[in-house]
């Protein structure tokens, strides 16, 4: 059964959450406080976090922060409920890790299948990871392989050098979405929009700080995510550099992603033998 830890401090919202998650078959836990909700995250270890960011003992953005700053391999789905609806207050979260964004007032029957959508995707992972899925349609069984960087999608798996590497759902997103167009570069609102499904009105560091955060993951290979300043990211050309052919040159790094260049001929000398 789905954990759901519910951190409200209005007692009749917290309760409606409570028995509408029951009712859809989730073991439920009402967080009142921040400090009770550091608790829960540790004893109740819930699978998906809704979390209030106005709370009487600190904002729901530090709890965020924290949890998105251990190195537990299963963190929790975090789904905010807030009644900050501006587009800077959703970039914000998104920023520090968030999941999804709902604003109050919302339908409770909407969130329910946002939390079941959200839940379905992570035990797909989790099959996958664990070799209970019998068959996987060679259609969704996709490898990528850059390098000392190797993915499988299908069973949301990460490896450097051969080493594992433990990505969110949506970091494995951004890999497999950069990866679909190896040296092609994506500006900050394509991700935003491909990615997060999300199309904002401005300018966003959102994509800046989850691309920083995987390329600490990555390590040896952090260096495969590109970015070109001011406009996107791109990962490097998936495609090994070709022999030069001839009189053709070809840059090593970033410079490999552009045409190569021809030498000039050699000037012909017209002093007389």
């Amino acid at each position: 059964m789905w954990r759901v830890l519910v951190v409200e401090d209005e007692s009749d919202l917290s309760s409606s959450l409570a028995y509408a998650l029951r009712a859809n078959g989730y073991e439920a836990k009402i967080a009142g406080t921040g400090h009770a909700a550091i608790e829960a995250l540790e004893s109740f270890r819930p699978d998906l976090v809704l979390l209030d960011l106005m709370l009487p003992d600190m904002s729901g953005l530090e709890i965020c922060r924290k949890l998105r700053g251990t190195p537990s391999e299963e963190q929790p789905i975090v789904v905010i409920l807030s009644a900050r609806a501006q587009e800077i207050d959703r970039v914000v979260g998104f920023e520090i890790g968030a999941d999804d964004y709902v604003a109050k007032p919302f339908s409770v029957r909407e969130l329910m299948l946002r939390i079941d959508a959200r839940l379905r995707s992570r035990q797909r992972i989790s099959e996958a990871r664990s070799g209970q899925v019998a068959r996987i349609d060679e259609a969704t069984n996709r490898f990528f392989q850059l390098r000392n960087l190797r993915i499988d999608e299908s069973a949301h798996r990460v490896f450097v050098d051969d080493d594992e590497v433990h990505v969110s759902a949506l970091e494995m997103r951004i890999l497999v979405y950069l990866f679909q167009s190896p040296g092609h570069m994506r500006t900050r609102r394509e991700l935003l929009t491909e990615v997060w499904g999300y199309h904002p009105d401005v300018e966003s560091r959102t994509v800046d700080t989850h691309i920083k955060r995987l390329r600490d993951k990555l390590g040896a290979g952090a260096d495969l995510l590109q970015t070109v300043r001011g406009v996107g990211f791109r990962l490097a050309n998936a495609e090994p550099a070709a022999e030069p052919a001839g009189d053709e040159t070809v840059e090593e790094g970033p410079a490999a992603l552009l045409p190569a260049r021809r030498r000039p001929p050699a000037q012909q000398s017209t002093k007389p033998l």
